[in-house]
């Protein structure tokens, strides 16, 4: 077996998003589409928020494991993004606010008492993932990015269209992370097709990838059980009104 040459690697791993990506989950068309419960949102915004949270965790194990300082300075942005400078600021702050502007009390959303059981396994899974394997592994389970503009987009759209929670608030986060998302995929997925060269490499590439993306699916396997059908929702797991 020869190695794919990096802008064959770009092709399969764009392929497997077009596959494999969650906006393509049930889940997800019902809350883009307008036929979600207000309940089935807060769910979302609640277990969605487990995710936003651990992401500057495991982008510090990712920095914690890199010897390049210069990459390390590119690295250390993705925290800043999430956390932000200051009390307030940051990707976190503004799902908050959506979670708040959803009806959802802060202090709850934070404590992650409601969370269902497989959002915290798999966020874990996450930061454990990044933790245990190959940095370049590591580095290319970041790669969701190159599909999340587009989900954006369609999230700003039906949420506009479909829900009266919609506004610059609660909008926030997602405009971001139209401009975030692209300037880190650009420098990721660089990275990425300049250090996977061998076979192997790039079968780390695409093992990571494939995982980053069940993970996410995952998530909304669980939203889906829990709040949609059949409707099984965990012992200690938000229940909404």
């Amino acid at each position: 077996m020869t190695p794919m040459s990096p802008d064959e690697l770009e092709r399969h791993l764009r392929g497997m998003g077009a596959e494999r990506y969650h906006n393509l989950h049930p889940f997800h068309r019902m809350l883009h589409g307008g036929t979600a419960t207000p309940g089935q949102v807060r769910a979302w915004a609640l277990n969605r928020y487990y995710y936003q949270a651990i992401i500057p965790i495991k982008d510090a194990v990712i920095l914690s494991r890199i010897a390049d300082p210069e990459i390390r300075r590119i690295w250390r942005q993705r925290i800043v993004d999430h956390d932000g400078e200051a009390p307030g600021e940051g990707g976190i702050a503004r799902w908050l606010n959506l979670c708040e502007q959803l009806g959802l009390n802060r202090d709850y959303v934070v404590s992650t008492e409601g969370l269902l059981p497989a959002t915290r396994y798999a966020c874990d899974a996450y930061v454990n993932y990044v933790r245990d394997n190959p940095v370049l592994a590591a580095i290319a389970s970041s790669l969701t990015e190159l599909f999340a503009p587009d989900i954006h987009k369609e999230r700003i759209a039906g949420f506009l269209q479909h829900y009266d929670f919609a506004n610059d608030v609660t909008l926030a986060y997602f405009r971001k992370r139209l401009d975030e998302a692209p300037r880190d995929v650009r420098f990721g997925l660089a990275w990425v097709k300049e250090n996977a060269r061998t076979v192997e490499q790039q079968r780390q590439v695409i093992h990571a990838l494939s995982f980053k993306l069940d993970m996410l699916w995952a998530q909304l396997d669980a939203l889906h059980q829990a709040y949609v059908t059949p409707g099984m929702i965990p012992p200690g797991a938000y229940v909404p009104e």
